[in-house]
């Protein structure tokens, strides 16, 4: 079973940054990609960026591809989400999920983390 542990999230003004982390354990992730996703109140989550374990290629949402950045520490086991230029519209519960072949569907993530709030005030 996959252990996804999110941490960073907090309050932030506009502008500011904020580096999110999400420690896993349970499995190789050799074959993995490694996703961020966002849920707004009373919307859908969407995707933000996603990475892949091996190869480290990645993946952003247009909304935020000039201010996120997604990485990965192997020794760590721990995927990042980088955010800069925060936004009030940042506002927003990000989870880190696990997928095998994934891409930037939600469906294709298998594994989910509890999420940590992020609140950015203008």
């Amino acid at each position: 079973q996959v252990q996804l542990v999110e941490s960073g999230g907090g309050l932030m003004q506009a502008g500011g940054s904020l580096r999110l982390s999400c420690a896993a354990s349970g499995r190789t992730f050799s074959r993995a990609v490694m996703g961020w996703f966002r849920q707004a109140p009373g919307k859908e989550r969407e995707f933000m960026a996603a990475i892949s374990w091996s190869g480290g290629d990645t993946y952003y949402a247009d909304s935020v591809k000039d201010r996120f950045t997604i990485s990965r520490d192997k020794t760590k086991n721990t995927v990042y989400l980088q955010m800069n230029s925060l936004k009030p519209e940042d506002t927003a519960v990000y989870y880190c999920a696990v997928g095998y072949g994934a891409t930037i569907y939600r469906r294709e993530y298998a594994y989910w983390g509890q999420g940590t709030q992020v609140t950015v005030s203008s």
